[in-house]
Order: structure tokens, then sequence, then C-alpha cells
């Protein structure tokens, strides 16, 4: 099979949402996975609402999730071969002017609806003589452009849903210049996927009646279909859409919450499938279990609660080498020795620096009145050191019959007073972080 060509084509006009990273994820973890080539395409024509500063939000949140694009494409940049498109099917008569306002066009879906019609444009414009455009363009109007289409059953087979079937019978003929001479998503997203050889086009499933339209219009142009698919969409609990203007689910908010990417990458990716839920290694792993076939065809909801649950998993079997910087940004120490010790009790990564703070200090130990002579003692029969992972099992070794203690009676003790909380790793493994000079300080009721 030819390395597949995929591509992400958001607005920067907002903040990506889970259901963005869902389709993201789809389409740049196919094509990490069959050797591919995997385009970030800016969808930015619409200068009045996209800004720069969304754009690099964006190449953040697509780093964050680990997510690094083969190529980076600009809309904007491209504006030539737009206008080179236009003149081609204007030539060959499948791009006509229609000078309609829309005051006039809701007027005309009114009364169509009235009259029990479908409320589709009616092709007025084409009855238009150049006497009767020379005439209103001299009233100051000035046209958009529609595609003319077939009006014919356009057939593909969809990765998700299998075999699909638009009627552009029904549909208008769609807008592709406005009136201000802009181009509309419809014809910039097919003379880019045409240019830039997409193979596959993976998307949400909103655009499926988009897909008839965009076939027509490939044809028109000479351009290859490609394979497409429309998975299902996300929600919120209550089944409200996603919406980036809204700042619903962002991955900028979600990455200050401290989720895991691969929390969050795995919960976009795997919920509204047939697949388990669950935490995964690494992106290479996530790829592996993608499975066009799998996904549903209802919404799925998604819930932040499942995120926290994730991200503890994810953290949880992370090895050192995975968080090594990470921990250093938040000035742990340690090693992997300390890594490894916590990482088990962690609901946030950051949580590992208030363990690192126990480990080094100070810390003001936890002692019960009735406890105190105790823990003076365990500080006298502490083992000398070089200390391993078998230096705790070695003092309670000794603890146990010199105090007579067992249980609860003698380990809650020590964890206090040598942690400050009343759960936490294991000790066998904080103990060496620890060292003997600050356990035996704290057991004895110093800050240390």
């Amino acid at each position: 099979m030819t390395p597949p060509v995929l591509r992400f084509a958001p607005s920067p006009t907002g903040l990506l949402h889970v259901g963005n990273a869902r389709t993201a994820l789809y389409n740049a973890l196919f094509a990490r996975r069959e050797g591919g080539t995997f385009i970030l395409r800016y969808d930015d024509t619409d200068t009045a609402r996209s800004t720069e500063a969304f754009a690099e939000a964006i190449a953040r949140d697509m780093a964050w999730l680990g997510l690094v694009p083969d190529r980076v494409e600009y809309q904007s940049r491209r504006l030539d071969r737009y206008d080179a498109a236009i003149e081609r099917l204007k030539a060959a008569g499948r791009l006509y002017p229609a000078y309609e306002t829309e005051e006039e066009l809701e007027t005309r879906r009114l009364s169509r609806r009235r009259r029990g019609l479908p409320p589709t444009y009616d092709r007025a414009a084409l009855k238009l003589s150049q006497e009767d455009r020379a005439r209103l363009e001299a009233e100051g109007r000035r046209p958009h452009w529609r595609f003319r289409l077939d009006g014919r059953k356009v057939v593909w087979t969809d990765l998700v849903r299998g075999e699909q079937a638009v009627d552009t019978a029904t549909l208008s003929d769609p807008v592709l210049v406005r009136a201000d001479g802009s181009y509309l998503y419809t014809l910039t997203s097919v003379v880019d996927d045409i240019e830039m050889g997409v193979t596959h086009v993976v998307r949400g499933e909103d655009h499926v009646t988009n897909t008839g339209v965009q076939i027509e219009i490939i044809e028109a142009l000479a351009g290859n279909v490609p394979v497409f698919g429309h998975h299902n969409l996300l929600t919120l609990p209550s089944g409200e859409g996603l919406s980036k203007r809204l700042g619903h689910l962002s991955l900028t908010a979600l990455r200050e919450e401290g989720q895991e990417a691969l929390a969050v990458a795995a919960l976009a990716m795997l919920t509204g499938t047939s697949l388990a839920v669950e935490a995964v290694a690494d992106l290479d792993a996530l790829a592996e279990r993608l499975d066009f076939a799998k996904i549903s065809r209802a919404p799925a909801r998604f819930d932040p609660a499942d995120l926290d649950t994730l991200t503890a998993q994810t953290l949880h079997a992370l090895p050192y080498a995975a968080v090594t910087d990470r921990l250093a940004a938040l000035g742990v120490g340690g090693g992997e020795a300390f890594w490894l010790a916590v990482r088990g009790n962690l609901a946030r990564l950051a949580d590992a620096a208030g363990w690192w703070r126990v480990v080094e200090g100070p810390l003001a130990p936890v002692i019960a009145p009735e406890d105190a002579e105790f823990l003076a003692q365990a500080a006298e029969l502490l083992p000398p050191e070089p200390w391993d992972e078998g230096v705790y099992a070695a003092f309670l070794a000794v603890m146990k019959p010199a105090s007579g203690r067992a249980g609860k009676a003698l380990f809650h003790p020590l964890r206090l007073a040598l942690t400050g909380a009343s759960s936490g790793p294991e000790l066998k493994a904080l103990l060496p972080l620890i060292g003997r000079a600050r356990a035996e300080a704290r057991l004895k009721g110093e800050t240390a």
C-alpha cells in the first residue's frame, strides 16, 4: 500500500478541545502506524477570527499530546492556489454568480417551507441574463459564487460507517466564494487535499453531508477522491456538544489541571468505541489499538472524572525516563529510586513534589504523646548505614521484640513520625531516601 497522507485542519479561532484531539489522534496515529505523512494545516482564511495566538496554542497542544506533524501548512499562504481553482471551475461552467442578500435568501427559505418544499436554494441566479447581472452590480451588489452540483447520488465506502450515499439533488448549491471575495472551507479544503496528495480524510460525522459535495468538487477539479472516515462526536457528560468558542474541555485547561497527555489521548480516542478504555504505555501502543471499525455510531460522552482515574493509572506505570525532565522542572530529585517509590501514590505528577519534601525535609514529625517513648527507642535502634531497601525490614525485626508492639501499633507511629502522613509510599522504599540522620531526628521529635 502506498504510504497514506492524512491531515488535521483546525481553525485558529479558539482553543482545541478533546473533541478536536480525537480527530487529530485518529489522523496522526493512523499515519504513524502505517508509515505515512501527517499534515497540520491551519484553516486560517477567516481573517476576522483567526489569530496567531490561537495558532501558537494549537501547536503547543499538539506538542503536549506528542503529535508531531511532518508538515505544517497555512491556508492563508495559499490564496493563489484557490484563485486558480476558482478560474478552472468558472471555465468549466461549474461556478456561477448569485446576488441575493442573506435577508432575501431567508425569505425564500421560509416561503419554500410554507409550501412544504425543502429550504434549498432555487438556482434563481442561473436564470439571470448578462443585462440582469450588470444591473444588479450597478446597484452596488457584489456576487457570491455557487458551485453547481450535478444533482446525483454520490456514494463512498466510509472507514467508520460503511457504504454511504448523499443525493446532492437535495442540497443547495454551496457557496465557495463570499461576496467579499473570501473563500469558504468547502473550496480550500478540497484544493489543499488534492494538491497535498491527501489519501485519507478522517473527521467528525457532522461532515458526512459535506462529503457528497466535496467529492463532486474534487471530480470537477480532476482530483483523486480520498478515502473518507467519519467518527462519532464527543459530548459533555450532560450530552451537550463541545465548543471551542465556549472553551469546553480545552486541552490547555486539562494540561493546567495536571492531567497526563497520554491519559487525555487514550480517553479521547477510545471513548465511544468497543475497545476498553485503559491507560497506555505510549502513543505507539495507542496507535496499535486504532480500529475504525470499532468506533460506535452514537455520540460518546466524555467524563472528566474518568480522566482523573486514567491520569493516575498512567502515572503509576510511567518509567523514570518518561518523567525525568518534568521532575527536574518541579525541583524533584532522588532519581529513579525516588520515582519508583512514589509513582504508585500520585494522582498528578505535581504530587511528587510533596513526597520529595517528605524525603528532603525539613519535615515536622507527627508524634502522639503515648508514642513518644516508643519512637525514642526506635531512634536508638536504627541500623547503621549504608541503607538499602532491606533496611526497613531489618529495623522492624529489631523493633518488634524490643517494643512488644506489632501490626498497626508498630507501623503507624513510625510512618507518622518519618513522613508526617498516615498513608503513602512504602517505607521500605522511602526510608533509604530519607537517610539515617533525618530519620533519627524525626523519631526524636525534631524537625528535619
